[in-house]
């Protein structure tokens, strides 16, 4: 079971003539200001093992969560920042912070699901990965006998009346987006490219792409579906098959193959990971939403078995 620690702000008294810094000088005896907020033997009674820490400011509101696999290791990281660039978030967070409680977890894991959980629920102010949510983005398709859409955005509820099939989300919004433009590229060259008078009705949405395809068959179809679903099979075949029939691809080859790597790198470093993820979350589909996207990452990595 966790425990919980917590270190309750220790008044910082200035000292006349001497400047507000990370340590002061009292007699012979040198006082660091991380000891001073939170207390000298702090460190030395934590335990070696993983835990979450929470810095809090006068109101008790969380600043900053972080975890550590080992919390005695880290938090005197914090105790010894210097003034250099890299340790000037530390810095500033034992500056602002008045509290700093630590809760002790049974692992690694757990302390990294803690961590995820508290980020998203309440979005500190010091924190950054994780707190962006928001931007992780989705691929989605949806084909008939006349037309096939393709979308990619980082809000599928704009996009409910369009009955599309969502995939990701990918926490690469780079190469999610690169490797839907692949898919573009190279659907353009074996179908037909929709103009925009010609797609179904949609708002303009910021960061949002809907693009609509004529003429592709069934089974490029399919082998897109699966390609999107993680499907560790020759999903490209079918795709690189049809290209090698248009005049346009075999004439710009570096080009289409340039694109085919991409894809196939999305493929190797974002889908697969996702079907497996979702797989050993015991979930169905290839759609996990942004909520839960970290989580169910953080579960399976076997680096924290």
């Amino acid at each position: 079971m966790a425990s919980y620690l917590t270190c309750r702000k220790i008044d910082v008294v200035a000292i006349p003539g001497l400047p507000f810094m990370n340590s002061t000088e009292t007699g012979t005896k040198r006082i660091r200001l991380f000891d001073r907020k939170f207390g000298e033997n702090l460190i030395i009674d934590l335990p070696q093992v993983p835990a979450v820490y929470l810095f809090k400011d006068k109101s008790d509101t969380i600043m900053y969560v972080g975890k550590a696999k080992n919390i005695r290791r880290r938090l005197q990281q914090y105790r010894n920042a210097s003034r250099r660039k890299i340790h000037r978030k530390m810095r500033g967070l034992v500056r602002d912070a008045s509290s700093l409680e630590v809760r002790i977890q049974n692992s690694e894991r757990e302390a990294l699901l803690l961590e995820n959980q508290l980020i998203r629920e309440l979005h500190p102010p010091y924190n950054v990965d994780g707190t962006y949510g928001f931007l992780y983005p989705a691929i989605g398709i949806h084909a008939t006998d006349r037309q096939a859409l393709l979308c990619f955005t980082t809000d599928i509820d704009a996009w409910s009346d369009l009955n599309l099939r969502w995939y990701g989300v990918f926490r690469s919004r780079i190469r999610a987006q690169a490797a839907f433009r692949a898919l573009v590229y190279l659907l353009g060259l074996v179908g037909h490219l929709e103009r925009v008078a010609h797609l179904p009705p949609h708002a303009r949405i910021r960061g949002s792409r809907l693009t609509g395809f004529r003429r592709l068959s069934p089974d490029l179809i399919v082998a897109l579906e699966r390609y999107l679903s993680g499907d560790e099979n020759d999903v490209l075949v079918p795709l690189a098959r049809d290209l090698l029939e248009k005049p346009r691809a075999r004439r710009d080859a570096s080009e289409v193959q340039e694109n085919l790597r991409l894809l196939l790198a999305f493929h190797r470093k974002d889908l697969v990971p996702l079907r497996k993820a979702l797989v050993f979350a015991d979930m169905s589909g290839a759609y996990v939403s942004q909520e839960h996207r970290d989580s169910i990452f953080l579960a399976s990595d076997s680096r924290y078995e």
